[in-house]
């Protein structure tokens, strides 16, 4: 999952707070709109284009991205072909809950949540992409504070990296109601974080460590280096993939720039399962290869009357599948099989027609796909 067809230019030319914001003693109140910069001192940052990692596309885990993905997951079903979140992680994750006895803020705030979603439904998806942003959850907390102390204006500071801080959270929140909901949720989420979360998240990630390393194994050795060519050739020639526990087929991707980009993929369960995050990966990387497509053979009108939304998901996933074709032909089955799955479809053990037909876009939009694959991977 990308930021759509219709935002995306907007956040290809945010520059990402790949930074670590000291926050702890540093932070103060952000000056108040139209008075210019704050005097106070702000939180330090690095240079904006230092780069997010130090070895070529490493396996991360983050507590404050499943944590904001967390709360998402929990706010309302997800009725996607493919889910946003891992198919029965809302159900799974409220039964739990109910089992140690959790309420938090977010069960109590979700019905005035929604309510604003309601009206500005780019809340549901876009503010998803945030924690990528973010080196933990005390650096995204206190910016947002700062953001929302200065009604989201950048100008309220002169320090570089808060002002990018800004822009990235500004292309979300808008309006002053829109901020107003960014407080509320995000005051939730904390609460969650404190009476459910924290302890979970840490229970999990310590069952899940051997998996982690398995999977970076595979990565780094063998599956990694089967996409390198491509990535270098589509600008996402470096970045940071994450495992996170909400998520299942449909990932998460910011692609910063050509050594600055954030893939977040589903953790898998164990160690069987693990090509699960070869294979969201291809789904992820290869989706600007779709998006591109979608664009190329559709009008301004289809677009403008959200034809094209039909197509997105479809075409992210069959572009998935060709780029593994290409780069990895044995693994495509295993694909196909995983995002039948995904779907809440039946897998068979052939399953190229049942994939076909139920991630079916016009013959244009495959056609531009298989082209641009392999354009990219002849190096043209």
């Amino acid at each position: 999952m990308r930021p759509s067809l219709t935002r995306r230019a907007t956040w290809a030319r945010l520059v990402p707070l790949a930074v670590a914001v000291a926050c702890a003693t540093a932070c103060a109140t952000a000056g108040t709109p139209g008075t210019g910069a704050a005097s106070t001192p702000t939180p330090s940052t690095q240079s904006s284009g230092s780069p997010l990692v130090q070895a070529a596309w490493p396996v991360r885990t983050r507590e404050h991205v499943d944590l904001w993905l967390h709360a998402y997951a929990l706010l309302a079903p997800d009725s996607m072909l493919v889910p946003y979140f891992e198919r029965g992680y809302r159900d799974r994750m409220l039964a739990l809950r109910r089992q140690r006895g959790v309420t938090t803020l977010l069960d109590s705030s979700r019905d005035r949540l929604l309510a604003r979603i309601a009206v500005q439904p780019s809340l549901a998806t876009s503010p998803q992409f945030l924690p990528f942003y973010f080196a933990s959850w005390d650096q995204m907390q206190q910016v947002v504070s700062l953001f929302l102390q200065a009604n989201g204006n950048p100008r309220a500071t002169s320090e570089p990296g808060l002002q990018e801080a800004f822009a990235v959270l500004g292309a979300s929140f808008q309006t002053a109601q829109d901020r107003e909901w960014l407080r509320l949720f995000i005051e939730a989420v904390n609460d969650e974080r404190r009476k459910f979360y924290h302890d979970y998240w840490t229970g999990e990630a310590a069952r899940h460590a051997p998996v982690v390393a398995h999977v970076d194994s595979l990565w780094q050795g063998t599956w990694r280096p089967t996409f390198q060519r491509f990535l270098n050739n589509t600008q996402q020639q470096n970045g940071e993939l994450y495992l996170a526990l909400p998520l299942g087929g449909e990932g998460r991707t910011v692609n910063f720039g050509k050594v600055q980009n954030a893939v977040g993929v589903g953790m898998p369960d164990a160690l069987k399962t693990s090509e699960t995050v070869l294979y969201t990966f291809a789904h992820e990387v290869a989706g600007s290869v779709a998006n591109a497509a979608i664009v190329d053979n559709t009008t301004p009108a289809d677009r403008r009357s959200g034809a094209t939304s039909r197509y997105e998901q479809s075409a992210a996933v069959r572009a998935g599948a060709v780029l593994l074709q290409h780069v990895m032909p044995n693994a495509v089955p295993g694909y196909m099989r995983f995002y039948l799955e995904a779907a809440g479809r039946a897998a068979p053990p052939d399953p190229r027609d049942a994939f076909t037909s139920t991630f079916a876009v016009p013959a244009a939009i495959s056609d531009a796909i298989a082209r641009q694959v392999e354009v990219i991977l002849g190096g043209i």
